[in-house]
């Protein structure tokens, strides 16, 4: 009788223990599952830069480093292969593009011509598109990480190597958003 009831008890701790693993492996394949989606805006908007960088050529002769800024931030971007060497190379991307929206300021024939506007609307939204899916990745990745973090699962996630993952943030644009805007009449 004592032997069945130990044979159960350790048929209940490796169903227990399969089922801590298999959740942590669920959650992380949510997560990659959501940086898919961002992989899919991310394509949208390196196929876009080109045609902004060529709308923007003619006009800014001055600023040759602003726009090869952003090609090598593109190409670093697409040439990123993990998803934390992405989050990187899209951050700095990010901010390259911030560098050109501060220099189109001096040029008014630029702003008022008819393609950039459209292709800045279309950056916009996807820009907008893109923070949607950080989001969602971000809200899997903390989920994940909790799993990773909380007991028992952590001692399931550190068994079979599961580790804490990075959020996908603002990086050092961060501290831009949090400043507020200066107003000049």
């Amino acid at each position: 009788m004592t032997n069945i009831i130990i044979l159960a008890v350790l048929i209940l701790v490796v169903i227990w223990l399969i089922s801590l693993y298999n959740r942590l492996v669920r959650l992380r394949n949510n997560r990659e599952n959501s940086f898919a989606d961002i992989d899919v805006q991310l394509r949208q908007r390196h196929d876009l830069i080109p045609q902004l960088v060529e709308a923007v050529r003619g006009y800014m002769k001055h600023e040759s480093s602003v726009l090869t800024d952003i090609t090598n931030a593109r190409a670093n971007a697409m040439r990123a292969t993990s998803i934390n060497d992405k989050i990187a190379a899209e951050n700095q991307l990010s901010a390259a593009l911030g560098g050109l929206q501060v220099a189109v300021e001096a040029y008014p024939d630029l702003k008022a011509s008819q393609n950039f506007i459209n292709l800045q609307e279309e950056i916009s939204d996807v820009e907008n598109k893109l923070a949607a899916a950080r989001r969602f990745f971000n809200s899997a990745t903390k989920e994940l990480n909790n799993a990773v973090e909380m007991f028992p699962s952590n001692i399931v996630a550190g068994m079979f190597g599961f580790g804490k993952e990075p959020m996908f943030d603002l990086g050092a644009r961060r501290d831009q958003m949090e400043e507020a805007p200066e107003i000049k009449f």
